[in-house]
Order: structure tokens, then sequence, then C-alpha cells
């Protein structure tokens, strides 16, 4: 799992972009996953949510569009809470984790405004639902989840729906996931208090970070860095995700 960096944006020298465009597609074809891996009866519903909850609401990427109309919900979710896979709202994962509300995750995957080259850092892997989306938009995902049965369940998960270009660690999100970095865009789907400052240095040069930030009161912020590296900060609207573990939950964090 090496490095490619924030250099994958542009074509090297004597690369033509049409012949870089089409192995970038040959790859993501390749690698792309999302659909159950039986008949799954839920069509109607993710193209109801996807109309009535993310497009309604303002959400215009055509590529988030398809892929929450690809990629089975109601695969992630306990069969438990099965019927609430489609509904507004978070859904439980188990051990106090949530699936998060649609519009919320397709809003967070908008604002990270990805490329099919980028490589993309999730912290909190959770059920693999946002790992599958982001799987079909980016040339590589990173995801880290610190509970390991969270993580063991993801990654099956996964592997079932052909997720090739998935990376997976069992690790604390704080700290990232420095060997693998620069990444061109950071989604952490868990709030700490503050920034984790390994974060910010993990992100590349004209990368975006999105993750809810705060303690009972959480807003959802937007960290981007431009070409000189200066980065930028700016919050979006506020948010209820579930508390950053590990060493963000330690005092002065």
């Amino acid at each position: 799992m090496t490095g490619t960096g924030p250099g994958l944006r542009a074509a090297s020298p004597g690369f033509q972009a049409p012949i870089a465009a089409a192995l970038m597609a040959a790859a993501l074809l390749s690698s792309r996953c999302g659909r159950a891996p039986r008949a799954n009866p839920a069509v109607s519903a993710r193209k109801a949510m996807v109309n009535t909850q993310i497009a309604a609401r303002g959400i215009k990427d055509e590529r988030i569009l398809r892929a929450m109309e690809d990629v089975p919900r109601d695969f992630f979710v306990d069969p438990r809470f099965r019927a609430d896979a489609y509904a507004d709202r978070p859904v439980p994962i188990g051990r106090g984790q949530t699936m998060t509300q649609p519009y919320v995750a397709a809003l967070m995957t908008e604002l990270l405004d990805i490329q099919p080259s980028d490589r993309i850092l999730e912290i909190g892997t959770g059920s693999g639902y946002e790992s599958a989306l982001l799987s079909r938009l980016a040339r590589e995902v990173y995801s880290i989840e610190i509970l390991p049965d969270i993580s063991a369940g993801a990654q099956s998960r996964l592997r079932s729906l052909g997720c090739a270009n998935v990376h997976f660690r069992v690790g604390d999100g704080y700290l990232g996931w420095p060997e693998a970095a620069p990444f061109d865009g950071i989604l952490v789907t868990a709030a700490p208090r503050r920034i984790p400052p390994a974060l910010i240095d993990q992100l590349a040069r004209n990368g975006r970070m999105v993750i809810p930030v705060g303690d009972f009161f959480q807003e959802l912020k937007v960290f981007a860095r431009d070409p000189a590296g200066n980065v930028t900060e700016s919050s979006v609207l506020p948010v209820r995700f579930v508390p950053m573990s590990g060493e963000a939950a330690k005092p002065g964090k």
C-alpha cells in the first residue's frame, strides 16, 4: 500500500490526458463495488431515498446520486434494523455506533469534492457503507476503525461486494494513517472535541477534510489546504455524531 500522493491529479509529462482518463476509468470499473451479492429487493427504496432525501435537499453530484442508488444500504444494517435502512435518520450498528443519516452522508461526501484519481482517508469505518460509496468515487480508500469487531464486519461486507480498492486498519483514527499520507480527502465520521493535528498534517495540498467537531454542540466543518500549503476552515451546519474515542477522548484533547 504505497502512497502516490496528490500528483495523481495531473498527468505526468508525456502522458496524454485522454489515455490517463481511460486507464483511470478502467481501474475504477475493475474495483467498483456496491451491488449486493444476491438479488436485492430494495431497489425502489434506494431510489426513493435518493429522490426525496438526497437530491431534493440539494445534492447535485451525479456520481454520488448514482452511488447511493447502487449501494444497498440495507446490506450494511443489522437484520433487526433493516426496515429502517432507508429512513431519514441514523441507524444503530452496535457497540453504541450508528450509520450516518443518508443526507448527511451524501453532504459530507459532496463536500470532499472527490476526483477519480483521489486517495481518501476515512476515519470511522463503521458499517462500511460510506467506505463503499467512497470506493466508487475515488482511486483508493484507507479506512480506520478503532473497534475490531466493527471493522471485521465491515471488511466482510465490502469483500462480499467486491470492493478491491479499500484498505483497512484497526486503530485510533485520531492519529491518521501517516505512512500512506498525504491524502486528497479526509472524511471523519466521529466527533473529536478539537481538530486532530495529525489529520491536518496528513492532508495533501489542494486537499479537503470534512469533520464534525465539538462536544455536546457540534459543527460540521471543512478544512481546505491550498496549493501553497495554507489551511482554511469553514463551518457548514450543526450536526450530532458519536464522540471520537481513543486519544481524542483524553483530557485536554
